[in-house]
């Protein structure tokens, strides 16, 4: 295991670059990131296996999320709290080479597109999805779903118990917010973003305006907080929420099930109930297995798990829920505050794992060890 402090800074994410097995980018705010300036860390293990800072950027204001420029080494790309989205080359000093000024509120998510490699998807507490090029100041699309009585669909959710439901004003206060929106990596014109208001939404860009998005409701009426899409089942889909569960999910099965009350709710094809002890913050397929994925929670942990619902691509019938073990491989615990942010290395063994903090402690381990 391996360990970076960025002392000052508390973790809101991670992410290997995608060209060097040992380069990172660490995306920090200040006092837990409620207020104060952020920072953008860009780490190197040296031959040593010591995690030295190569370079940083001291922003205005927290950083909530960074992403690799797929056809530039050296750039970067950073949410930021200001509702800008700002673009770094990693061989320059203190100050940005572009920025992106369009969201209203916090930039919350982005992420490249690893296809085309030549746009990036941002998303934001404005309830907003916005594409956009390195090359151009104004966005390419913005999108946001569909509008929905939020109280309403909660309200009238058979599934969530007196218990889990949300009143009104909480509701309020964090439905419009986009956690994160992600491309396919199977296809550039397939985004999927996930919400506040508990509901995750596949967009399509080939289709018209106004008919180019499916919603669904997941985590049982609360927040969804994550999403991700499988790197070798095209149609597979995972998403982590405020339940604590995680959730699998076939995108073909979205349009063919609907509640009594007309709202419509995804088909699990799987699911990880009480991943965690509270919140799951992050969740994210392996570049390596088809049947793997990491999760990240406000419990301080982190956990690696394995899908039996499938084998060799193949469904089994099974679920996580029907195993006394619930499938969980690895349970990292050196975190002593939340973790938000991980990721997997796509280089070497296959199981490496960074995390990032808001006791500002970077860990890189092995989760399949």
């Amino acid at each position: 295991m391996l360990r970076y402090q960025t002392t000052g800074f508390s973790g809101y994410g991670v992410q290997y670059s995608p060209y060097y097995d040992n380069i990172l980018a660490v995306n920090t705010g200040s006092n837990f990131g409620l207020v104060g300036n952020g920072k953008l860390f860009i780490l190197e293990i040296d031959n040593n296996g010591v995690v030295k800072e190569k370079n940083s950027f001291l922003t205005k204001d927290c950083l909530f999320d960074s992403a690799w420029n797929e056809l530039k080494p050296n750039q970067v790309v950073v949410a930021q709290g200001d509702g800008s989205l700002r673009l770094f080359d990693t061989t320059l000093q203190k100050f940005p080479i572009a920025m992106f000024h369009e969201h209203s509120k916090e930039v919350y998510s982005c992420n490249w597109n690893l296809v085309s490699k030549s746009n990036f998807v941002s998303s934001s507490w404005d309830g907003q999805v916005k594409i956009w090029s390195p090359n151009r100041k104004a966005s390419l699309i913005t999108f946001s779903p569909h509008p929905i009585d939020v109280s309403r669909a909660l309200d009238n959710l058979p599934e969530v118990s007196q218990r889990d439901k949300l009143s009104p004003n909480q509701v309020a206060q964090n439905r419009n917010c986009i956690y994160q929106a992600t491309f396919s990596p199977h296809d550039d014109n397939l985004i999927l973003c996930c919400a506040g208001n508990s509901y995750v939404t596949l967009f399509d860009l080939r289709q018209n305006p106004g008919n180019n998005q499916k919603n669904f409701i997941a985590h049982r009426g609360k927040g969804a907080l994550s999403c991700d899409f499988n790197k070798y089942r095209p149609n597979i889909i995972a998403t982590s929420g405020v339940d604590n569960s995680i959730g699998i999910w076939d995108i073909r099965m979205l349009p063919n099930s609907s509640n009594q009350q007309g709202f419509q709710t995804g088909t699990l094809v799987n699911e990880i109930v009480n991943a965690h002890d509270l919140a799951v913050k992050k969740v994210c397929w392996s570049p390596h297995h088809s049947d793997i994925l990491l999760s990240t929670s406000y419990d301080m942990s982190c956990k690696i798990w394995k899908d039996v619902s499938v084998q060799n691509n193949v469904p089994t019938g099974k679920t996580n829920g029907s195993l006394l073990s619930n499938g969980l491989l690895s349970n990292f615990k050196h975190h002593t505050e939340f973790v938000f942010g991980a990721d997997w290395s796509l280089w070497g063994i296959p199981g490496y794992v960074a995390t990032a903090g808001w006791d500002s402690n970077v860990f890189i381990w092995n989760g399949l060890q």
